[in-house]
């Protein structure tokens, strides 16, 4: 998949964010590169948690959330499970951005996929 296309990838899954969450994004920018320090790493949320800022702080640079396409790519079984993959990263460094740690992140993405489980039609095999 060329580096454009798997932008676009990243693009959709930011716009899929629920409007409540979406608006709060202040100061975050999304950067796709192609490999992360580990091979197996996904996503890097670098910066300072919206819990742990303060009103009275002056000037900062953006945070980034970044998302690494070769790691998505070699997991992915098909274009279908790479966009899953790439959505699933994406929240999951979105929940660092609004202050969640590892073990309250890994936590909520069990009851997202339970809540999805439970919406998807008898008929739907995935």
């Amino acid at each position: 998949m060329s580096p454009q296309e798997f932008d676009r990838l990243v693009e959709r899954a930011v716009a899929r964010i629920p409007a409540r969450f979406r608006r709060r994004l202040e100061n975050v920018v999304f950067v796709v590169e192609p490999q992360g320090p580990d091979p197996n790493l996904l996503g890097l949320y670098h910066g300072r948690p919206l819990t742990e800022r303060s009103v009275s702080e002056s000037f900062r640079f953006p945070d980034r959330i970044v998302i690494y396409q070769r790691p998505h790519e070699r997991l992915a079984r098909s274009p279908a499970h790479l966009e899953k993959l790439v959505e699933d990263t994406v929240w999951h460094e979105v929940a660092h951005y609004f202050g969640m740690d590892e073990a309250r992140v890994r936590k909520a993405e069990r009851a997202r996929a339970a809540r999805r489980r439970q919406r998807r039609p008898a008929s739907d095999t995935r």
